[in-house]
């Protein structure tokens, strides 16, 4: 019967006929026949099923094996016996070099017929011992599958005691070298569902053995730490984790991480490698042990493991969202990595450029996981902003993308923020932060953060951006006996010469910090800047004076020598006046005080007051960059004091503003005169600065500067509870209080006081109202009469004796901005340039100097973003619209620098002579040693730090194909639709660069 079978399948009929045949010879075998003829048949079947070039004899050959080990048991025991089968396993089946492949689909189909045998348990045995052998060879994955399946339908063959523990580590192994070659999508789910079958024998025996899991986990760990080259484990290792209890998880992460024999090294290549399993699209609970374990190196506070592999790996991670499939995790994942990397920006920053494609890809893709992915992004966008605000250049394009996507509120970003944040962070973090190479391309140094010191940090980069100031400090000699002004020294040399990127400001702080200040908090920089600008101010006038060269330059008169030198630094810089007149409205009596000012802290008008048409001295005017032209005559008379500004009636809309106005205290029955005030000023129709000044007014309802400014020098009336007790008249009357600016600050600082007491919540709040803020400001300035006939002699055209006000020009320099809604939090960074003189530093023949042009004042003079450690280039656009894209970050202090006039010529070059003389001062000696000292320690730290990081990079899994998974995620109208990563569709290339 076999040479009939044998006849048949071997012939050349149709496959038909084949099988009616094969049916009749079948049906003979249920009948009774020799043991002979069922050897010869049974040998047939095998040889069929094992060498069978097609699947048809394969086939037949399973469907022999199957009767006759039906129909005739004890032959077919006989034939099936321990020998022949470790021949099998161990010599194989079929010629030398074409070995079957179906040796275990042929043990595991007879296995079936021979449980009750009295050989079973022989045969058991025998299996036991093979399996672990096999594996031990590291088959591929489909004779892996093959075991496991084997194993799973009979658990009887699987390894026992100790052998069943290496069983497991072995089969770990071998997942671990599981590669999927193909591409093709077919051949990917195959290599899946192997992947599967192996994994799920792992979970059956942890069911019943228990005590197997923690070894298995312990070899896994020891195959993804290794540090030896070789290939990188598979991805595949993914599915291993995803049968370990949870329950076992709190115990296995706290050994990990409290395992001193674990080296750095190995444990940040196995982090590593588990963060690559969120490519893995079939497990389950991965994202929970990466998490796990992040937070366990937290705990124990390995932060340099954690910062070296988010900064790795998180770009990685984020690609991943392109893939419906694996999307949670690693959304997951990403959250948990970008909310615990709170000390600095940097891993925030490095997703920053794939934000916007991907947003747009999940929006085309239009599913459920894309929307609640798209909403989950968003919030951890905003929570990022709000931890790492000021950096509006990099943000906008991201703001842009997300603005039509839910904002989270504040409460909830505090929460999210809180919950995730590595313990301790402030102080452990110290030492890894800033991870900065080098110097910013803009060649300006950064300030580290000491916690919460923004406000310090802002201040001082904008007092070192005013470079006369910052020339003067410089220029100290040694043994000044100014010792806080000799740390700004140090700081400032530090800021000018480091090569390092950003230095620490701790010596300053401490030596600076108001005493009522509480650690660790964030604090008002505008109440900081008054504090320090009044300690060096008080700090000099009891030490010896400085700039004794002024007292040799001959260009100043003795007046004014003797004026100047009786000044501080900080008067000199920063110093203003102001005279404060109160006039009885009874006996018209006016009584006057002089006081001098740092900064002018400018309220907000109640929102119902039309500042724009107050009736301030004189109407401060903002100029826009593209419409400057100083006036011939910068100095000229705008009016006398004496004569009052009208306020415009209510409903006097439509009266023209007249830009040069003259205020006083009108005189009973006396009407505004304004021919006398134009005798004395000029036609504002003449005036360039008036003239465009209005043209570069912020619209109608918005705030500027110059209002601010207005409002503030507008008459008060003293009536009611605040009369004002007269001195002539003995007892309280109705007054009218008015402040006029006698004397202009060389550099004049503007705090907008933003934070009001709410007597209803009993907390400060803060004004959002956005400002606009002029790159160059006309401010009114009193002069006394000496001085107005002194310009008046050197002005082209004559002016008319006697007291009047001239316009001071102020060019912007820096603008602190705190992001935040209280004084209490939020964050401060400032934006920062250089103004320098617009007068030449040598007088002309003709005598009269030549301001410079609008281009080198506003176009030609870089604009600085400084925040804390970072410093990048930007413009006076992103200062100006900074508001307009975060509501929060608001201008809060402003530093303008006069523009010298004709009368202040000969004070700001005698300045600039004694000051730096017209190039970088020299230090002097100590300074400068330290600084090259600390830049020798630098190279050298710079050095040690990339044999360090040499050491980790080398170590790190290789996985140079990744950022394609972005790539691909581009508009292109000719790609075929639904194969995108981003329509969730099956492409082959994009299905296979999921999972591998």
């Amino acid at each position: 019967m076999d040479k009939i079978l044998e006849a048949v399948v071997m012939s050349s009929y149709p496959n038909n006929v084949k099988q009616g045949l094969v049916r009749r010879v079948i049906e003979a075998a249920k009948q009774p026949m020799d043991s002979e003829q069922c050897w010869s048949m049974l040998e047939l079947s095998t040889k069929l099923y094992l060498t069978g070039d097609t699947k048809y004899k394969r086939e037949i050959g399973k469907e022999v094996l199957e009767v006759y080990g039906h129909y005739h048991p004890e032959e077919f025991e006989e034939f099936f016996n321990v020998r022949f089968l470790l021949s099998l396993l161990q010599e194989g089946y079929g010629p030398l070099g074409k070995r079957s492949h179906y040796v275990l689909d042929y043990i595991q189909l007879g296995l079936q017929f021979v449980l009750e045998s009295p050989s079973a348990n022989s045969i058991f045995s025998l299996l036991r011992i093979e399996v672990l052998r096999k594996v031990c060879e590291r088959p591929s994955p489909k004779q892996c599958a093959k075991i496991s399946k084997l194993l799973t339908q009979h658990p009887q063959c699987i390894p026992t005691g100790k052998h069943q523990l290496l069983f497991c580590q072995q089969l770990i192994r071998c997942i671990g070298q599981f590669q999927c070659i193909s591409e093709g999508e077919d051949e990917i789910m195959e290599f899946l569902e192997q992947v599967n079958k192996v994994s799920g024998l792992l979970q059956r025996i942890w069911r019943t053995q228990t005590s197997a899991i923690l070894p298995s986990l312990k070899e896994l760990f020891t195959i993804i730490s290794s540090t030896e080259e070789q290939e990188a484990p598979s991805n595949a290792l993914a599915s291993v984790v995803q049968f370990v209890p949870l329950e076992l998880m709190d115990g296995v992460i706290r050994n990990l991480t409290n395992d001193d024999s674990i080296t750095d090294v190995q444990m940040m290549m196995a982090i590593g490698r588990m963060i690559d399993w969120v490519s893995w699209p079939l497990g389950k609970n991965i994202d929970k042990w990466i998490i796990a374990l992040l937070k366990g190196l937290a705990a124990v506070k390995k932060f340099s493991i954690l910062i070296e592999v988010t900064l790795s790996k998180i770009e990685k991670v984020f690609s991943k969202l392109l893939y419906p499939i694996v999307r949670e995790g690693a959304l997951s994942v990403l959250q948990y990595m970008l909310l615990s990397f709170q000390h600095s920006h940097e891993a925030f920053h490095l997703l920053l450029p794939h934000i916007p494609r991907l947003v747009a890809s999940l929006k085309k893709e239009d599913s459920n996981s894309a929307t609640s992915s798209l909403e989950q992004l968003a919030e951890l966008i905003h929570c990022m902003f709000f931890r790492f605000s000021g950096f509006p250049d990099l943000y906008e394009p991201v703001l842009e993308a997300v603005k039509a996507l839910p904002i989270p509120n504040e409460d909830r970003i505090k929460h999210l923020l809180g919950q995730n944040a590595w313990t301790s962070q402030k102080n452990e973090l110290a030492s890894f932060y800033p991870r900065l190479a080098s110097k910013s391309e803009t060649g300006k140094i950064g300030l580290i953060n000491l916690g919460n010191t923004c406000y310090m940090n802002s201040i001082i980069q904008s007092l070192f951006m005013a470079s006369d100031f910052r020339h003067s400090v410089l220029n100290l000699t040694e043994g000044n006996s100014q010792p806080l002004m000799t740390k700004l020294q140090w700081l400032f040399a530090f800021l000018e010469h480091s090569q390092r990127p950003a230095i620490s400001p701790e010596s300053f702080l401490s030596a600076s910090w108001p005493p009522w200040f509480t650690p660790g908090a964030q604090q008002d920089c505008s109440e900081y800047l008054k504090y320090l600008l009044d300690r060096l101010h008080e700090e000099e006038k009891t030490g010896k004076r400085i700039y004794q060269k002024l007292k040799e330059s001959s260009l100043m008169s003795q007046a004014v020598e003797h004026h100047y030198l009786n000044k501080t630094l900080i008067e000199k810089m920063f110093g203003g006046k102001m005279m404060t007149k109160i006039r009885c409205l009874k006996c018209l009596n006016v009584s006057s005080r002089e006081e001098a000012f740092t900064d002018l802290s400018l309220a907000f008008p109640p929102s119902d007051r039309n500042v724009s048409g107050s009736t301030s001295i004189l109407p401060v005017e903002e100029i826009g960059p593209q419409f400057i032209e100083p006036p011939e005559n910068a100095g000229q008379l705008m009016g006398s004091p004496w004569i009052q500004r009208k306020a415009p009636m209510a409903r006097d809309h439509a009266a023209p503003s007249v830009s040069v106005e003259t205020l006083g205290f009108q005189e009973p029955g006396e009407a505004a005169n304004p021919t006398r005030g134009n005798d004395v000023g000029v036609d504002a129709a003449k005036d360039p600065l008036s003239t465009f000044g209005e043209q570069a007014c912020a619209p109608k309802d918005s705030r500027s500067v110059p209002d601010l400014i207005n409002y503030f020098l507008s008459p008060e009336r003293l009536t009611a509870e605040n009369k004002y007790h007269c001195e002539k008249c003995a007892s309280l009357q109705d007054a009218e209080k008015v402040a006029e600016l006698t004397e202009g600050p060389h550099y004049l600082i503007l705090t907008l006081l933003r934070f009001s007491f709410d007597p209803r919540t009993m907390k400060r709040k803060k004004i959002l109202d956005n400002v606009s803020i002029p790159v160059v400001l006309k401010l009114p300035v009193l002069v006394a009469p000496e001085e107005t006939e002194e310009v008046c002699q050197h002005g082209k055209d004559g002016a008319v004796p006697g007291s009047g006000f001239m316009t001071v020009v102020y060019d912007l320099c820096s603008v602190v901005v705190h992001s935040g809604i209280s004084s209490e939090s939020g964050h401060y960074y400032c934006y920062s340039r250089e103004c320098t003189d617009t007068v030449p530093h040598r007088q002309p023949r003709d005598g009269v100097p030549k301001p410079a042009s609008d281009k080198q004042l506003d176009f030609e003079i870089q604009w600085y973003l400084f925040n804390d450690t970072r410093v990048s280039f930007s413009s006076f656009e992103s200062v100006s619209n900074v508001t307009s894209f975060f509501p929060k970050d608001t201008a809060y202090v402003l530093f303008y620098r006069q523009r010298p006039d004709r009368q202040g010529c000969l004070l700001h070059e005698a300045l600039a002579e004694a000051g730096h003389l017209h190039g970088e001062p020299s230090l002097h000696k100590d300074l400068m040693e330290a600084i090259s000292k600390d830049n020798i320690l630098f190279l050298q730290e710079q050095e040690k730090e990339a044999r360090n990081r040499a050491a980790y990079i080398s170590a790190l899994p290789k996985s140079p194909l990744w950022w394609r998974d972005l790539d691909r995620d581009k508009d292109d109208d000719s790609s075929s639709g639904g194969c995108s990563p981003a329509a969730g569709g099956g492409g082959s290339g994009s299905f296979h660069g999921l999972v591998f």
